[in-house]
């Protein structure tokens, strides 16, 4: 009866490995044709329109592989590639992809975490179709052979000589379709192997496909059964003999490691396999995967969504701390005006001011990390800001630094705020200086550079390169892409903020280009401030006076106008208030939008001109000025910020004045006049009310 059981299984096992089928599914009818004809022999190919029908299929039978369709109405290729491997019986059937337009690496990059093992691009090659098709069917008949095997093991114990010769029919049977497989296995961005399950698991076989992905031939594998392990890194050594000798008992591994390969390079492999008991003894049979490009793509994104987190985060804290520091300003301003100090106070107060304004300039940092703050772009000739540069920096930089400034005239204008440029400057020559504790050089070159194609940080166009070049001690290569990120710093607590090259890194993608580093310790960093080329001539020094404005600015003071204040925070509300006061303002204060718009319906003649904060919950400060100017045409207003978002004040109306927290007392003041006077400008004199 046993022996009966035995052979109705391996009956069984062997009909399915004859009848290896293959599910084509795809919404085109015309494309299901074509792919049948071209599997015609292959195995038994069942072609299904739609997402649903091939789940129901799956349900029913086993396949060898699944061509799937990416773009079908219901369910599409991403979809239903998600359901069959949340399958118990599907989760490992290969699933090659087809489509006709996702060739980017995302959509490349989505498909492989949906479970894909490869993509076939429509219009497809029907030899490579064929050649791909064929390596898995081939593969599924082989783990349906090692099954049927597994089975034949329990009749060798009755019929020890005919089990014997199947055995032997079998493995000559394997050998034949490995030679065969063997030039298409190449073909794949994979390589097999077999190897020892004991220490230091020696390489038995490894296909063709291992000199492609590391430099070195199967024979320089099989020859040393210590040369796989000898090269991965250190660090990964030990996990991937802990995964190797578990899979011993558990049967499968799964194990992601770097690999010294023979161009000097670690390259990242993904290595997975089973243990198969057939042959003389257990053996393990896996595939290793170069994942090295994925894994780059992914630090690319997790280190992008990271700065951007605390990019928004800096800028929050920003909006609030300019809140209080304020607070801080007009409270002090306020204090010296209605008090008299004697010298030791008046010294205290200045102390205090002075620490509170290192506040503002420490919040602008933040600011320009997180590419907040209000730049004023204009075209800046860089050949001729070394002067500037020089009598800036050239003093405390020491003896034993050397500047050297190396920019041509035929070198492109830049786009750039150039008061911030300089800063930005200054930042990467100090902290050149900090890398030459001995001495050294800092070279400052310039150099002209079109950017054909996007990258990774740039867009296509043309672009000036700033170089910052030290002869110091260099930065590690595992530190490069932590020194942009604000408050790292290696120097000693108490002698950096760690927003230097920050600040750099913020203003360089805010004004439209990037920060790129070069350094190797040692030897010395390069700093490259990528800038984009102005198509406009730099203006010539010189301001032109405002003659207009100062006018209407005069013809404004004739009249003090009263104002409507409207902030959310309490403190800074009622200082700026008695602040307004002191200079002859009348003052109405509303503690936010939704109060300030009530005052504004109930009394729509009382106020001049509104003085709003931006950000307040529920209604802005650029509502209240759109409700306030449907019941007026261009009623008077100033918007007071500590946010600094450009980005958030786009509606903000052009005759609205912008003023930063902290703000100074006289700054709003003007601010005010200036609103109230460009209102009364001759050509409004038809305006519902005068002032």
């Amino acid at each position: 009866m046993m022996e009966i059981q035995v052979e109705q299984a391996e009956q069984s096992l062997i009909d399915r490995a004859a009848g290896a089928r293959v599910l084509a599914v795809d919404d085109d009818e015309r494309n299901l044709l074509a792919i049948a004809e071209v599997l015609d022999g292959i195995g038994d190919v069942v072609c299904v329109s739609s997402g649903e029908e091939a789940l129901r299929c799956l349900l029913k039978d086993e396949f060898a592989v699944i061509l799937l369709d990416v773009l079908m109405p219901g369910l599409d290729g991403y979809e239903t590639a998600a359901l069959i491997r949340k399958r118990e019986r599907s989760k490992n059937t290969p699933i090659i992809f087809l489509t006709a337009i996702n060739k980017e690496e995302a959509h490349m990059l989505r498909g492989y975490d949906a479970g894909a093992v490869d993509y076939v691009f429509k219009p497809f090659d029907p030899v490579m179709l064929h050649s791909k098709v064929t390596v898995f069917v081939d593969l599924y008949e082989k783990k349906q052979e090692i099954e049927r095997k597994a089975a034949r093991e329990q009749r060798l114990l009755e019929q020890a000589l005919k089990a014997q010769s199947e055995k032997l029919e079998a493995e000559r049977a394997l050998r034949d379709s490995e030679a065969r497989q063997q030039a298409m296995l190449s073909s794949l961005p994979v390589s097999f192997h077999a190897r020892s399950v004991d220490p230091p698991f020696a390489a038995r076989y490894v296909s063709r496909g291992v000199e492609r992905l590391t430099g070195f031939a199967p024979p320089r594998f099989v020859s040393d059964p210590d040369f796989g392990l000898s090269r991965v890194h250190p660090e990964d050594l030990d996990t991937v003999k802990e995964a190797l000798i578990a899979a011993r008992h558990t049967g499968s591994y799964a194990c992601e490691f770097r690999w010294l390969c023979a161009d000097g390079q670690y390259r990242i492999f993904l290595d997975k396999g089973i243990v198969s008991e057939d042959g003389a003894g257990p053996e393990i049979l896996g595939t290793m995967l170069d994942i090295t490009e994925q894994r780059r793509l992914e630090d690319q994104l997790l280190q992008a969504q990271r700065l951007d987190a605390i990019g928004k985060l800096t800028g929050g804290l920003a909006h609030d701390f300019n809140n209080l520091l304020a607070t801080i300003l007009s409270g002090l301003n306020l204090i010296e005006r209605y008090s008299t100090l004697d010298e030791k106070a008046a010294r205290i107060l200045e102390m205090t001011r002075r620490s509170a304004k290192q506040g503002t300039d420490l919040v602008d940092r933040m600011l320009a990390f997180s590419r907040r703050q209000n730049l004023k772009p204009l075209p800046v000739e860089l050949s001729a800001i070394w002067d500037s540069m020089n009598g800036l920096v050239a003093p405390v930089l020491g003896g034993l630094i050397r500047l050297e400034w190396d920019v041509d005239q035929d070198v492109w204008p830049v786009h750039v705020d150039p008061s911030q440029l300089e800063l930005a400057l200054m930042n990467l020559v100090f902290n050149a200086r900090d890398a030459m504790p001995s001495g050294g050089t800092i070279t400052l070159r310039a150099e002209n550079r079109d950017v054909p194609h996007a990258t990774e940080d740039l867009t296509p166009g043309d672009y000036v390169i700033l170089s910052v070049e030290d002869t110091g001690t260099g930065i590690p290569a595992d530190m490069i892409a932590k020194v942009v990120e604000p408050f790292f710093t290696t120097k000693p607590a108490g002698k950096g903020t760690g927003l230097g090259l920050s600040t750099v890194y913020g203003f360089a993608k805010q004004s439209g280009g990037t920060l790129r580093i070069d350094s190797e310790v040692g030897r010395g960093t390069t700093m490259e401030l990528w800038l984009p080329r102005s198509r406009q001539s730099p203006s010539k020094p010189g301001k032109k006076e405002n003659t207009a404005d100062r006018g209407l600015i005069e013809e404004a003071d004739m009249r003090l106008p009263t104002v409507l204040l409207v902030d959310d925070s309490a403190p800074l509300r009622e200082l700026t208030a008695m602040s307004l006061r002191h200079f002859g303002f009348e003052v109405t204060v509303a503690a936010g939008g939704a109060e300030a718009l009530a005052a504004i319906e109930n009394e729509p003649d009382r106020f001049d001109v509104i003085v709003t904060d931006f950000a307040m919950p529920l209604v802005s400060g650029i509502d209240v000025i759109r409700f306030a100017r449907n019941l007026r045409a261009g009623w008077p207003a100033v918007i007071v910020t500590g946010y600094a978002d450009a980005e958030k004040i786009v509606d903000r109306p052009a005759d609205v004045p912008l003023i930063n927290k902290p703000f100074n007392d006289k700054d709003l003041v003007e601010s005010i006049r200036l609103a109230v006077a460009r209102q009364n400008r001759p050509a409004d004199k038809n305006s519902p009310r005068q002032h």
